[in-house]
């Protein structure tokens, strides 16, 4: 069982940046691959990045693509999402979920773990 809390969300001017954490628990968080995900009001949940259990490989949406890193810190149990560069259209509710495939996947159904999201409004 892993349990999932999200922080950093915020308000930010276009342009600016924002970290966000997930802060895991469960003795095996260190096996997941771990997701960000976003979902803004009306649409579909979409993929926006993911990274192994090791750290070794990421993989990310087009259109966060040099603008987002994912990243992940076994001891502390927390993976991160620095977000620069961002746009009024980044605007979303931002979910960390956990999968415990080797493999990267970016299908939101294959997450078996999810947090409570944190809001992310970026103005114009």
């Amino acid at each position: 069982q892993v349990q999932l809390a999200e922080s950093g969300g915020g308000l930010v001017q276009a342009g600016g940046s924002l970290r966000l954490s997930c802060a895991a628990s469960g003795r095996t968080f260190r096996f997941y691959t771990m997701g960000w995900f976003r979902q803004a009001p009306g649409k579909e949940r979409e993929f926006v990045a993911a990274i192994s259990w090791s750290g070794g490989s990421t993989d990310y949406a087009d259109s966060v693509k040099g603008r987002f890193t994912i990243s992940r810190d076994n001891a502390k149990k927390t993976v991160y999402l620095q977000m620069n560069s961002l746009k009024p259209e980044d605007t979303a509710v931002y979910y960390c979920a956990a999968d415990r495939e080797v493999v990267i996947t970016t299908t939101p159904y294959e997450y078996e773990y999810w947090g409570q999201g944190t809001q992310v409004t970026v103005s114009s």
